[in-house]
């Protein structure tokens, strides 16, 4: 048995999943401003329904990001205490991939241009190439996660569908492809079940870290004052 609890608050919702061999256990809340007061009682919810300890987990994920600051310090923070105190391995997952899943998860479309609101006009954006091959599911990344303004992107060659806040910029975005979007989910969050799910994958190619290097993605933290983002799509 592979047990991984996961946790994600990198957006208004908050939410804890524990996924035992692919059978996925979900608490699911829009929740602004409440991350603090939720999660560890979410914790244990799910656990007592699962009828686990901590203990008997193989690792815990989270969602590392890129989302809210305040929102990945906190799920960063708690999965350092709980992993510390169990002596278990952690599984940063991205977000902007979980989001991607899910889309895949709902449509069965292949191809997701993953994006959450930066504030200040810009987005968290990454494109990805999702699939599920003999039972696993495989989530490819197309171009890596950054943080730009909408029209500072150009066109891309895929026909991506649309998944997260970052496409309340919608006219911007789908004028970028090829063809118009037939999904685009403007308020998907990321969620815990979908980090849970990428994470049993991350977890079984020996991609863990300890405790002390759980640490956020934090996008703003690698690019220039002058934000210049490289472009991506068609050279």
């Amino acid at each position: 048995m592979t047990a991984i609890l996961a946790l994600d608050t990198s957006t208004p919702a908050c939410s804890v999943a524990l996924n035992i061999d692919g059978v996925v256990l979900e608490d699911f809340r829009m929740a602004p401003r409440q991350h603090n007061d939720l999660i560890l009682p979410m914790v244990e919810q799910v656990l007592q329904q699962a009828g686990l300890a901590l203990s008997d987990l193989d690792a815990i994920a989270f969602g590392r990001g890129p989302g809210s600051f305040t929102g990945l310090r906190i799920s960063a923070g708690v999965v350092q205490g709980l992993a510390y105190g169990a002596d278990l391995p952690v599984v940063p997952v991205s977000t902007l991939a979980a989001q991607a899943l899910e889309g895949f998860q709902k449509t069965g479309h292949n191809y997701w241009l993953s994006a959450l609101d930066a504030r200040m006009g810009e987005i968290y954006v990454a494109g990805y190439y999702v699939n599920k091959v003999e039972g696993h599911y495989l989530v490819k990344s197309l171009f890596d996660e950054r943080v730009v303004k909408p029209d500072a992107l150009v066109e891309f060659e895929e026909e991506y569908q649309g998944v997260g806040s970052g496409w309340l910029y919608e006219d911007i975005l789908s004028n970028l492809l090829p063809k118009k979007p037939e999904h685009v989910f403007v308020d998907m969050a990321p969620r815990a079940a979908c980090i849970a799910e990428l994470a049993l994958e991350l977890f079984s190619q020996g991609k863990t870290v300890s405790s002390y290097e759980a640490m956020p993605t934090y996008l703003r933290d690698e690019i220039t004052w002058e934000k210049q983002a490289p472009k991506v799509g068609k050279r």
